[in-house]
């Protein structure tokens, strides 16, 4: 008996030390949510910024339909994959981010869970001081030489973005290099426009009785026999 009441004495008092503790951590937070599941959500901490866990709902806004967003902060930058859902809980994208900015793959889906447009973003990296920046030539792809810039903090186009019909099939695709649109040329179209080389005709070589007529008749006889067909002989 005097076991038991111990144990439950043990029992209250982890409980009690439990509960103290996570007041304490909550204690460093301006302002945060519990979830259904008891989970700790949309947390301010006491410097203004948010942390961890985030699911933020967006209403209708200017006929847009509204969508709710789900994914990670860390000091007040959304870092990792982010996913967006309508109001009824389909996918409508699969975002990824580095240090607030988009990086890497990002997939959106239209109202049937069917992908419609994959992009490719380069993010920002603080572990880069410096990074190499390529010049184009104008109005053409040919890169005339590289410089050097202080890596600053960014986001741009960078990669091949496709374009999907309802059906899956790559409807077109786009390839971009740090934010500029590389046009590569179409093959067919290419072709078309190569400019054709005209092979000049080979001199036809005159035998021995060609010579030796136009050696006997003169120029101007030989165009009055083509003319009248007398050969005045």
């Amino acid at each position: 008996m005097e076991n038991s009441a111990l144990k439950l004495r043990q029992l209250i008092l982890i409980g009690i030390g439990l509960f103290v503790f996570l007041l304490s951590g909550k204690a460093q937070y301006k302002n945060y949510l519990l979830s259904a599941n008891g989970d700790t959500l949309n947390v301010i901490d006491k410097n203004g910024k948010k942390q961890g866990r985030w699911v933020t709902t967006v209403g209708e806004i200017r006929g847009e339909p509204g969508y709710e967003e789900e994914g990670l902060y860390k000091d007040n930058e959304k870092t990792g994959p982010w996913r967006k859902y309508s109001n009824t809980g389909d996918i409508l994208a699969i975002e990824n981010f580095r240090l607030g900015g988009k990086d890497g793959r990002q997939e959106y889906f239209n109202f049937l869970g069917i992908l419609q447009r994959q992009e490719e973003w380069k993010g920002y990296n603080p572990d880069f001081l410096f990074d190499t920046i390529a010049i184009y030539g104008n109005e053409n792809n040919e890169i005339l030489s590289y410089k050097i810039e202080k890596a600053l903090p960014y986001s741009v186009k960078n990669g091949e973005w496709k374009y999907f019909d309802g059906e899956g099939r790559i409807l077109k695709t786009e390839n971009y290099d740090r934010g500029r649109l590389v046009v590569v040329p179409d093959k067919n179209t290419a072709l078309k426009e190569t400019p054709k080389v005209e092979t000049p005709e080979k001199e036809k070589v005159k035998t021995k009785e060609i010579l030796d007529y136009e050696k006997k008749y003169g120029k101007k006889k030989r165009q009055q026999l083509e003319r009248d067909g007398k050969t005045g002989l």
